[in-house]
């Protein structure tokens, strides 16, 4: 009988692979040699697809943006709307992959699916009427905040032992030993509130843009 055929080694599956061991065990754990071992093939066959560790972490950083819902910015959403739903979308992405997010912190750079999301936040801005150069801006400041947002976790820096907060030295954080446990609650509570206010001071600034066109 035939062996068995191992599946080919493609760049999807090393992606994928390499996604997996970031998601799981954080960006020290890849390397060409655990990759390999993973996918069960010889480590200079990776080569054939990547030339470094660096090129595979991009990759992987890319195939997270490509996540990200950009539907939102094609169909017929004015721009406060679709820059919600967007944030919604981008938040979600890099909080199921948050052991990523160093490198999609550090901008698009050449890759593909993070210069789409470049692409469709600043044509939709501009088409909404907004100058070039505000686009730009706007873009900027979702990116700082979205990142921001999912670089850890407000709730969860606080320790569940409510001894380390000894009213003498902490007399407003008597209930601060809960928050752990309401993490997930509490973070998309702030997310929520910062996104309105940040678009409650965009949405100011659009009125003027429009009094003065």
């Amino acid at each position: 009988m035939a062996r068995p055929r191992k599946p080919l080694l493609s760049t999807d599956r090393i992606v994928g692979a390499a996604r997996a061991l970031v998601d799981a065990e954080g960006l020290a754990a890849v390397s060409t040699r655990r990759l390999a071992a993973e996918l069960g093939v010889s480590g200079p066959s990776l080569y054939n697809h990547f030339r470094t560790k660096d090129e595979i972490l991009e990759a992987v950083a890319d195939s997270v943006s490509a996540q990200i819902d950009l539907s939102m910015f094609e169909d017929g959403r004015d721009w406060r709307a679709a820059l919600h739903d967007w944030a919604v979308s981008y938040r979600g992405a890099l909080r199921d992959h948050p052991n990523i997010v160093p490198v999609l912190a550090q901008g698009p750079g050449r890759r593909p699916a993070g210069l789409r999301v470049a692409d469709a936040v600043y044509g939709a801005m501009v088409a909404a009427g907004w100058p070039p150069s505000q686009a730009t801006s706007i873009g900027a400041l979702m990116r700082f905040f979205i990142m921001g947002s999912a670089l850890g976790s407000f709730a969860g820096g606080f320790v569940d032992d409510a001894s380390a907060y000894d009213p003498a030295d902490y007399p407003h954080l008597g209930q601060a030993h809960l928050l752990a446990e309401r993490q997930e609650k509490i973070d998309e509570r702030a997310f929520e509130t910062g996104l309105s206010a940040l678009l409650d001071g965009l949405e100011g600034q659009y009125e003027q843009v429009r009094r003065t066109a």
